[in-house]
């Protein structure tokens, strides 16, 4: 395995992942969880956001972002199925994919690879990642999603075909185990009147450098993947903007809007409890 581009890999970390794979069966026990609900129910969650009058669009933007899918023990398969089939009856203009696509191996993102490759909004899919996938060989893993048709996106921004050719999706790489530059993620939207920020963690904010965008999209929290009744995390990760921004749509001062998913996977463990796996719908006018 190419050695992981994580700041923070190491071995021991290999050790605990296979470690997990055993005590979860290979998947047996997230088989289990997702048949009794313990995965959660995977729901849509919608946003509108309205542009300045001099940015608006020839027509509603519709975009799809999803998140945190921990392919692997910890994730039953049948979720990514309820997500993708979530997708095709919203039928999005562009799909944006916020990282952490695996849990061990990176061979494990091949089971979302067929469904990817069959979904085709007709703007494209665009995608970063996420630090499981950096502590891994995330080599594998563009290839397999660029042969599924997916455009990722480190540190560089790309502009959506026409009539949205003024919009760009400005990929940023992960803010703590990556090397996130604010600057060459927008370099290449210098002429869009709409820049739309993905990034895996809301920290990614900390890497701006002074760029500006309209509204930015992250995961990485889960909302906790275990939470109260109201919402409420009971364990979120580390990040000065991971705990506040944990979920939900946010305003940041001088900048656009930051909506943050509680994504679509489990991470370490199979169970989900008030905090159900989304599809986010956003749509920019």
């Amino acid at each position: 395995m190419k050695v992981p581009r994580s700041k923070h890999f190491s071995p021991h970390r290999s050790k605990l992942e296979a470690l997990v794979n055993v005590v979860l069966m290979g998947g047996v026990v997230s088989a289990l969880s997702y048949y009794s609900r313990l995965h959660g129910r995977l729901g849509v969650t919608r946003h509108a956001i309205a542009l300045a009058p001099g940015q608006r669009l020839p027509r509603p933007l519709k975009i799809a972002f999803a998140s945190d899918f921990h392919a692997g023990p910890p994730t039953h398969a049948g979720i990514f199925n309820d997500l993708f089939a979530s997708i095709a009856a919203e039928q999005p203009d562009v799909l944006l994919m916020g990282g952490d696509y695996v849990s061990g191996p990176a061979a494990n993102v091949a089971v979302l690879c067929p469904a990817l490759a069959a979904c085709r909004p007709p703007l494209g899919k665009f995608a970063v990642l996420g630090n499981h996938d950096l502590s891994t060989d995330d080599g594998e893993i563009c290839r397999r999603f660029e042969a599924a048709g997916v455009q990722m996106l480190v540190n560089r921004a790309q502009a959506l075909a026409a009539p949205f050719g003024k919009v760009a999706i400005c990929g940023m790489d992960d803010p703590w185990t990556g090397e996130p530059d604010g600057a060459a993620t927008f370099a290449g939207a210098a002429d869009a009147d709409v820049r739309v920020l993905l990034m895996h963690a809301p920290d990614g904010l900390l890497a701006l450098a002074g760029q500006r965008y309209d509204v930015a999209f992250a995961g990485h929290t889960h909302g906790g993947q275990i939470a109260l009744r109201d919402g409420t995390p009971l364990v979120l990760p580390a990040g000065p903007l991971s705990r506040p921004y944990h979920y939900g749509r946010f305003p940041v001062a001088g900048n656009g809007e930051l909506i943050v998913s509680r994504g679509v996977g489990c991470s370490r463990i199979p169970v989900r409890i008030n905090a159900d796996p989304e599809l986010v719908i956003c749509t920019m006018q």
